[in-house]
């Protein structure tokens, strides 16, 4: 990292601190960093050599607010983040429902000064993402904000990416996009591997990404997080807020990647048009979906399911519940396997997520026209769990963590897939004779699981066990004779 880059950086987490010494969590931090970088931002393209006109309403701008100090500038700031929110495209999704949470007028012009004291334009884009990008992660760190819960290890979307292998004009969704990172991770991947031509530029930032957030703080922050890396305008947003599993958008992708948040229960029923539902707080009208259920993630499968083009390619990232679970589950995944291409199932580790103990796999399949026949004839298991063992802090997962997967999945031709050690692949018929349709599969052993095939007759045990008692019952008589004698 560049020496300025560096000390950029190091210059906004610093602050980040003194705002949380200030009882100011992260979140609202990365939130009003949000706010004011845009602000800024904008202005700056105002300005030689851009020159742009200005989406923010004259008085409501940077400008405006460097003017002011104390009462007068924290009343202002106050002003122009409700008058912002009622407006429309990328200031509507940024500004939505914001409030000032800087109540000290001189810690907010502090952080105006650190602000404009650089050109954030001119920065190469890799260079602000990165300090977004660390700032978001830091947020995510925060577990009482609860942020950690739509943060995905980035080196799992990179490799997740890789294998999906995004092409120029092809359109890519996510359901759940939290703060965008599945979108941040193909844009850069597309324009390192292929040399762009004006359209394939203008199609990739203006019509490849589409995502939901229900969350408006994270709609928020990956509305930002797409601006800094030139993705979509003031006018035509590629993130929306609202419940992505409320109705089919009638939209189709080429690729659906997500990590859909984790839970299993939702507030809401969903109902596929058989009229069999307990109501919850509200009932869902999905004739497209296979079963009804309130299991979020197999609502999102569904879903995935709808918006994915035939031909289109999925990587989807689910609790172990959806492999093994019963009724409903088993139907899902029967449909699944039947009417996709369900190829490869990557067993993550635990300790990658900053929800605590959560047990994860990615789906990796494709859509095919209708059959009578099934589309998965078989199912490749990469385990990356057992034996396994990373943290946040000590041992985090990192890309090279995810070579040997990268490497054995063979994007340009799965034909060529070789069993290893951690790669082992299940027929369709084999499958399809496990209890329940079970797909939560292992094979490799756990070493801190007792080795229950070689343990000793029960007889031999009891022996063993009766003779470790006499033993111990022995040298407690000593003591007690000792103590006798004293």
């Amino acid at each position: 990292m560049p020496k300025k880059t560096s000390s950029l950086v190091q210059k906004v987490w610093n602050f980040c601190d003194i705002l949380l010494d200030d009882g100011v969590s992260y979140g609202d931090y990365v939130e009003q960093l949000t706010y004011l970088l845009f602000l800024k931002m904008a202005d700056e393209q105002t300005k030689p050599p851009l020159k742009k006109p200005s989406i923010i309403p004259k008085g409501y701008d940077w400008e405006s607010l460097l003017k002011l100090d104390g009462t007068d500038l924290e009343k202002h700031y106050r002003n122009i983040l409700e008058t912002l929110s009622k407006e429309k495209g990328m200031l509507g999704i940024i500004f939505r429902k914001s409030q000032n949470k800087i109540q000290d007028p001189a810690k907010l012009k502090r952080l105006l000064r650190l602000i404009d004291a650089e050109t954030w334009v001119a920065l190469d884009v890799d260079v602000k993402g990165e300090i977004y990008e660390g700032l978001l992660e830091k947020n995510a760190q925060d577990t009482k904000s609860g942020a950690g819960q739509y943060f995905t290890p980035r080196a799992l979307i990179q490799a997740m990416v890789e294998v999906i292998q995004p092409e120029p004009g092809e359109t890519i969704a996510d359901p759940a996009c939290g703060t965008g990172g599945f979108f941040l991770a193909s844009h850069s991947y597309l324009t390192k591997k292929h040399k762009l031509d004006k359209s394939q530029k203008e199609f990739l930032k203006e019509k490849t990404f589409k995502g939901w957030d229900i969350v408006d703080n994270t709609a928020r922050l990956c509305a930002m997080n797409l601006y800094l890396h030139g993705i979509g305008d003031e006018d035509d947003v590629p993130v929306m807020v609202a419940d992505s599993l409320r109705s089919d958008p009638g939209l189709r992708f080429d690729i659906v990647m997500t990590n859909p948040p984790f839970g299993k229960k939702s507030s809401v029923t969903i109902m596929n048009g058989d009229g069999k539902a307990k109501k919850e707080q509200v009932t869902y009208e999905r004739d497209d979906f296979w079963v009804t259920t309130s299991n979020k993630q197999l609502n999102f499968l569904q879903h995935i399911s709808t918006i994915l083009k035939i031909g289109g390619r999925a990587a989807v990232v689910l609790p172990d519940n959806v492999l093994f679970e019963s009724g409903r589950g088993e139907t899902v995944r029967k449909k699944l396997l039947h009417q996709f291409n369900l190829h490869t199932i990557l067993r993550l580790p635990t300790g990658i997520f900053y929800a605590q103990g959560v047990k994860a796999n990615v789906l990796f399949f494709d859509k095919h026209e209708a059959s009578e026949k099934p589309h998965t004839k078989g199912i490749w298991y990469y385990d990356l769990r057992t034996n396994m063992h990373f943290t946040l802090k000590e041992s985090t997962l990192i890309r090279k963590d995810l070579d040997d997967f990268v490497k054995n999945y063979k994007a340009k031709d799965r034909t060529k897939r070789k069993a290893s050690a951690r790669f082992k692949k299940y027929n369709y018929e084999e499958i399809m004779k496990r209890d329940n349709t079970n797909l939560d599969i292992f094979w490799i052993k756990d070493k801190n699981l007792v080795d229950l095939e070689n343990l000793p007759e029960p007889k031999v045990l009891i022996k063993e066990i009766t003779t470790n008692l006499k033993s111990a019952l022995k040298e407690f008589e000593k003591v007690e004779k000792e103590f006798k004698r004293k």
